[in-house]
């Protein structure tokens, strides 16, 4: 059995709700700065994470989680890795502890999502159809909770009869997990149905663990202030925000609520720095913007094609170009490094193959992806990249002493230009040698 090395406090916290397509690296940060304790990323999926490998991105310094596709699925970065907790949807439980086992150097906690009544989380047994079998509950956690050194959580929704939850609870307390987070509504209401406060109330006077009360956004909290009424009138521990937080991040701020236009340039700054796909910083924005989609800055978010096209909407053209330069200069002085000049990999104590030099492509739906290759700052390098790279796979085709262990098969397929949409027109230059499988 393994012991849990980090022991993060779920007491009197602010915590930002995972959310899909939203939860993303930019969005983590920015709650962070406006006052979250906590944030969790969107739910994702053990059979998706488990294709991905841990890829370290030197020129973003971020961590990458990349599928075999090219896609990030997951980015994080050394700023937010204590408090940032990996939300799984899961319905085995050897599944859920190959992927915590994959994520927990890089995280602060594990979570298993159990409440999310969508069908692509349900289809699959996964959310909140795992509600209807708490012995499939008991065994997930459990095996978490024994073979992962990090806190294990869950988030559930009440079930209909008060007495079922009551029990389902206790059930889950008993597996040892390190709190418990219930959003007040059950898996067949919505957000127009009022959130349950007396049912996470009775949880929170049975439970011996922290509860986290969640569902509040719709009828409770406006600001800052209403989030600690809602703890209040949940008797829970702490409390965890999804829309309020998705319309404002400074919503967990005491000194009240930012201006929206502000959160919003602070949040594009970050999708810049961090490379975030255009289409999910499209859609964190229309969140914020809500009803003034109709205004002219509206309309012209509504038509924009590009990162770059965001940032003019809203007068950080300038912001976009300096930061684009500066990441390209690193990309280009990582790709000139020969490969005596790179260092080997330091111990790769996660289990996963760590890329010191590699630069994923990324392109996810979800937003954790890259820049589009296609956007004018990145055609100008595409040609003589490619033609760099027919000249050199030609030469090492010839070569009868292959290179640092490698054959000259091996060593053409690290270098290839970018294919996929969406993908950037750098090479792969992996002048590090991959693991064996």
């Amino acid at each position: 059995m393994m012991v849990n090395s980090l022991s993060l406090c779920y007491h009197n916290k602010l915590i930002l709700a995972p959310m899909v397509r939203v939860g993303t690296l930019p969005m983590r940060l920015l709650a962070l700065d406006y006052g979250a304790d906590i944030v969790y990323c969107e739910e994702l999926i053990d059979l998706k994470m488990l294709q991905c490998k841990r890829v370290v991105n030197d020129v973003l310094s971020t961590v990458d989680f990349v599928a075999p596709d090219d896609r990030v699925v997951f980015r994080t970065c050394e700023r937010e890795q204590s408090r940032v907790i990996f939300q799984m949807g899961t319905s085995d439980a050897e599944r859920a502890l190959a992927v915590a086992r994959l994520v927990e150097n890089d995280v602060a906690g594990i979570d298993v999502n159990m409440g999310c009544p969508k069908e692509y989380s349900t289809k699959g047994g996964m959310g909140a159809a795992l509600l209807s079998d708490p012995d499939k509950i008991e065994k997930i956690l459990s095996t978490l909770v024994k073979g992962t050194r990090r806190p294990v959580t869950c988030k559930i929704r009440i079930l209909p009869s008060l007495e079922d939850t009551l029990s389902l609870v206790k059930r889950i307390e008993r597996t040892g997990i390190a709190a418990i987070a219930v959003h007040g509504r059950t898996r067949e209401e919505r957000p127009q149905h009022p959130v349950s406060c007396e049912a996470i109330k009775a949880i929170a006077e049975i439970l011996s663990v922290p509860v986290i009360a969640n569902g509040g956004s719709h009828d409770h909290i406006q600001e800052y202030l209403d989030i600690q009424d809602f703890r209040q009138a949940t008797a829970a521990s702490s409390v965890m925000v999804a829309r309020a937080a998705m319309w404002n991040p400074s919503i967990f701020l005491k000194e009240g609520l930012r201006p929206l236009q502000e959160v919003m340039q602070k949040y594009i700054r970050y999708a810049v720095q961090y490379d975030n796909h255009y289409t999910n910083t499209k859609y964190c924005l229309c969140q914020m913007l809500r009803e003034q989609l109709e205004s002219p800055q509206g309309k012209l978010l509504h038509a924009a094609q590009s990162s770059r096209e965001i940032c003019e909407a809203f007068g950080l053209g300038a912001f976009y170009e300096e930061t684009t330069r500066e990441l390209d200069a690193r990309r280009a002085e990582l790709l000139a490094k020969t490969p005596g000049e790179v260092e080997e990999p330091a111990e790769d104590t996660s289990g996963e193959h760590t890329h010191p030099r590699s630069l994923p492509r990324c392109a996810c739906w979800s937003g954790a992806g890259g820049r589009s290759w296609h956007s004018p700052c990145m055609k100008r390098f595409n040609a003589p990249w490619i033609a760099f790279s027919v000249l050199l796979s030609l030469l090492l085709s010839k070569s009868t002493s292959p290179l640092c262990g490698t054959s000259p098969r091996n060593w053409r397929s690290r270098l290839r230009p970018s294919s996929v949409c969406g993908a950037r027109a750098f090479l792969r230059v992996d002048w590090v040698r991959r693991a064996p499988r």
